[in-house]
């Protein structure tokens, strides 16, 4: 008897011992539950409760200089989505029918669709409102008022097509900015997106209109860019008539800068591409190719004419370089504009055992002066002042005029100079940087450059986008000049004017002669 009552009273604690430990370790999960998940859960439940319908912002334009002509703009289109829990089963195949027809899409995919056991479903995107319009009539006949949405949403448009392409740039199919300024300012356009909330019950399916929540998208901010149009378009066409009758196989490029501000008023690249069909072929025997080829082959082709050359390729300047040996030489007193005699082409210059010839070495330009060296275009002139100016001074100048650096430009891309590292350079390679050989630059580097001397002699960053207006407030924010270091003095930056003035004054006076012959 007394055995029987101990082990009732062992059985009993056991039990209350693991009564007591399932209950502590409940208490425990409801605390993990609570304190620890209890933010995630309420997300979960949130999005499980409501169905949410995206509105896409219109995303902001972009001007040309004057703020007037609109480079790219947003055209209002429709998204079709459909909630399958909320369609009618024996409706199912009718809106199958009814979507694959009027937006050419194929019916087994969409029926698939519509049978899903999901809350939403996308049909179609960036519908143009005749669509939208016929599915909106179809609906009302079939009395079909729940299951399918027509919602706002936006296009890109490039009422221009080919112009500036390369400096705009394009948006991809979810808006987003993928080149040029289109992707350098994405915040400042894209805007913020609003939506169409509603709840919903275990099945997905909407409880009435009182729970919707409408939640009104931000458009993005408006872009005015320093792209003169008129400009612009002159440039591009005689760019191609160039490349065209000089056979550039590679295509070309010219930037027209305001060397005052860093405004750039023009920035072609040819060939160019379609802004409103980024992924098509761009030139006639493209097209007569495209379909045969690999897509691996068009994404090549299609990434090189998206290529903007003018920050993103460098290239060997040449005799243009001519212009920072001079400028650089001048500040350092080594010599003056218009010395009579003080320079003498014999044909060529010896340099550490190395002759390097003048491109008149059979008819040496003989006596000159630093103007009729740049004239000429004389190389060992300029080979004897970078020997003067020595490799520590001579890069000091390189990095003054920004030539070590990427120029900052607000587009994406920009590549950097290749240059010989100083501590590398000798006197062979001084040679020929100082006449514009053996380094590579890119475009915009050589223009930042010039503009310094153009400038009066201050160094200044370039800018495609000046000024930024806010949709909602109309506030209109100005983009800053940036202004740097003064690389030389105004007396050298006239000195060095005056004589390219000299260079083009000459080769007109030439012109003149032959027409007069």
């Amino acid at each position: 008897m007394v055995k029987t009552k101990l082990s009732i009273r062992k059985r009993m604690r056991t039990l209350l011992f693991i009564g007591f430990f399932i209950f502590f370790a409940l208490l425990c999960r409801i605390g993990v539950i609570q304190f620890v998940q209890g933010k995630e859960l309420s997300e979960l439940a949130y999005q499980q409760q409501t169905l949410d319908r995206i509105i896409n912002p219109k995303r902001g334009k972009i001007y040309d200089s004057s703020g007037k002509k609109i480079l790219a703009q947003s055209s209002t289109v429709n998204t079709i989505t459909i909630n399958p829990v909320n369609i009618q089963k024996q409706d199912k195949e009718k809106v199958s029918k009814a979507l694959s027809d009027i937006f050419e899409e194929d019916y087994d995919s969409i029926l698939k669709k519509v049978n899903k056991r999901s809350s939403i479903e996308t049909i179609a995107r960036k519908v143009e409102k005749e669509k939208a319009d016929k599915l909106r009539i179809w609906m009302e006949n079939n009395n079909i008022s729940t299951g399918i949405n027509i919602d706002e949403d936006t296009k890109r448009y490039y009422p221009y097509n080919n112009l500036a392409s390369q400096v705009i740039g394009f948006c991809g199919s979810d808006n987003q900015g993928l080149d040029g300024i289109e992707a350098k300012y994405e915040e400042q356009l894209k805007g913020k997106k609003g939506a169409i909330q509603r709840h919903t019950d275990a099945k997905g399916g909407e409880i009435g209109k009182e729970g919707e929540n409408y939640v009104a998208a931000t458009n993005g901010n408006d872009l005015i860019t320093t792209i003169d149009l008129s400009v612009q378009s002159i440039v591009e066409k005689y760019l191609e008539e160039a490349c065209i009758d000089n056979e550039c196989t590679d295509g070309g490029n010219v930037v027209v800068m305001n060397p005052n501000n860093g405004d750039i008023l023009a920035m072609a690249t040819y060939p160019s591409y379609n802004l409103n069909d980024p992924y098509s072929a761009y030139t006639e025997e493209l097209k007569e190719n495209w379909e045969n080829m690999e897509q691996s082959e068009k994404t090549k082709e299609l990434q090189a004419v998206w290529r903007n050359k003018a920050i993103a390729d460098t290239y060997e300047p040449g005799s243009v370089f001519k212009l920072i040996t001079s400028s650089a030489a001048l500040e350092e007193k080594i010599t003056d504009t218009d010395n009579a005699g003080e320079f003498s082409c014999t044909g060529g210059i010896e340099v550490a055992g190395v002759r390097i010839k003048c491109w008149r070495y059979y008819r040496p330009h003989g006596s000159e002066s630093l103007r009729d060296a740049l004239m000429n275009s004389c190389n060992p002139v300029f080979i004897g002042l970078g020997q003067k100016l020595g490799v520590p001074t001579y890069y000091s100048y390189l990095r003054k005029f920004g030539l070590l650096e990427k120029t900052g430009i607000d587009l994406s891309g920009e590549a950097k100079s290749i240059f010989l590292a100083e501590n590398k350079a000798g006197p062979v390679e001084l040679a020929t940087i100082s006449f514009g050989q053996r380094f590579e630059i890119t475009p915009i580097e050589l223009v930042t450059a010039v503009s310094s001397i153009a400038n009066g002699g201050t160094k200044i960053t370039p800018r495609v986008v000046k000024q930024i207006l806010n949709q909602e407030s109309g506030e209109l924010e100005d983009v800053p000049i940036k202004t740097g270091e003064r690389v030389i003095s105004e007396e050298t930056s006239k000195k060095v004017l005056s004589m390219m003035e000299s260079v083009v004054a000459e080769r007109n006076r030439e012109k003149c002669k032959s027409c007069r012959i």
